[in-house]
């Protein structure tokens, strides 16, 4: 990861490249939709989808291999987060490192504000 902003969603090298494995194994699309919800034993969880068409209400962060979609009320709740790919043997998967989360529930999928 080359730069950090505080006010933005920043992605790590691995994350990134998570993604663009993804769109390629699927074979299509434009991007990644991230998103928060209202779900989960926390409060809140984190979602994701492919993007088949261009997105023009959402944030858009183009970093260059892969596209990331954001709509703004879930920016809101992203912003100066990372977003990572861990790969720690049987644990795989995007990590959020938000501190915009008070709390997080034990299994790390939901969060609280």
């Amino acid at each position: 990861m080359a730069t950090f902003n505080p006010a933005e969603l920043n992605f790590s090298d691995s994350a990134l490249e998570h993604f663009r494995d993804m769109l390629n194994s699927r074979g299509k699309g434009e991007g990644i939709k991230i998103g928060v919800k209202e779900a989960g034993c926390s409060g809140y969880e984190y979602t994701f989808d492919f993007v088949d068409e261009i997105l023009q209400d959402y944030q858009i962060f183009d970093k260059g291999s892969c596209t990331i979609f954001v709509d703004t009320k879930s920016l809101e709740f992203l912003k100066g987060s990372l977003v990572d790919y861990v790969d720690d043997g049987l644990n795989k998967g995007i990590k959020f490192v938000n501190p915009n989360a008070k709390a997080v529930c034990g299994c790390g999928e939901s969060f609280t504000v």
